[in-house]
């Protein structure tokens, strides 16, 4: 059964990363116990994360409803450690939930998850995945790699962000349940893909079209690309 194994959150840290100047949230640490979790409301003006507690620092670029919680795959993170020559702990590549036994690769975009007890709403939440991680400067900086962006984007293999249909608490243990399959194909790796490095395959994703939002329906209409920021 597919489960989180680990919570992250992060209080904070000074970004000596780039040119841009603050506090980034990248920092995520395993933490013990329930967490609740909750829509955090738009980018701007909202709550930022969507697990209490969590910090956002580039409101511009993270956070809001569609970028609520961030999963990550323990198993890409343990494909990663020996490329890097290090030990990735849990939550070292900013996510919220390090998942195991998923392939989040292949989610589909719509798909829905309920954490937790799905008989029991107060200890599980429901979630829906949206949209694939754009790796950032940041991300490249906080790991001291140059040309991060770049290798990350090959591999194509972002884990996912996912947004909160029904509040409630996450902890590390919890099942994760797929409740609603979509009838589509279209993964957040395919979706990664399209529309960064392979904008040939742009029109596949209007098979889900009522998931996407109007930023990525515009990258399909004008046959467009995300710009990736590399270091």
């Amino acid at each position: 059964m597919p489960r989180v194994l680990s919570v992250n959150v992060s209080t904070g840290i000074e970004q000596p990363f780039s040119t841009k100047t603050g506090m980034t949230g990248i920092d995520k640490r395993p933490v013990v116990g329930p967490v609740e979790v909750r829509p955090p409301g738009p980018r701007r003006g909202g709550l930022g994360s969507g697990l209490v507690g969590d910090y956002i620092g580039d409101s511009r670029h993270h956070g809001g409803d569609r970028q609520a919680v961030y999963a990550f795959a323990r198993e890409d993170l343990d494909r990663w450690e020996p490329e890097l020559g290090r030990r990735l702990g849990d939550g070292t590549f900013g996510e919220n939930l390090t998942t195991v036994g998923l392939d989040l690769a292949d989610a589909l975009v719509g798909e829905r998850w309920v954490v937790g007890d799905p008989d029991d709403p107060e200890r599980s939440v429901e979630l829906q995945v949206t949209d694939p991680r754009v790796p950032c400067r940041t991300f490249a900086g906080w790991l001291s790699e140059r040309g991060w962006v770049r290798r990350f984007t090959a591999e194509a293999r972002t884990g996912t962000y996912l947004s909160v249909l029904r509040a409630g608490t996450v902890r590390a243990g919890d099942e994760i349940t797929r409740t609603f399959v979509p009838d589509h194909d279209v993964t957040s790796g395919l979706l990664f893909r399209a529309t960064t490095t392979q904008r040939e395959l742009l029109p596949r994703l209007l098979a889900a079209r009522e998931f996407l939002d109007a930023e990525t329906l515009a990258l399909v209409g004008r046959n467009g690309s995300f710009a990736l920021d590399d270091a």
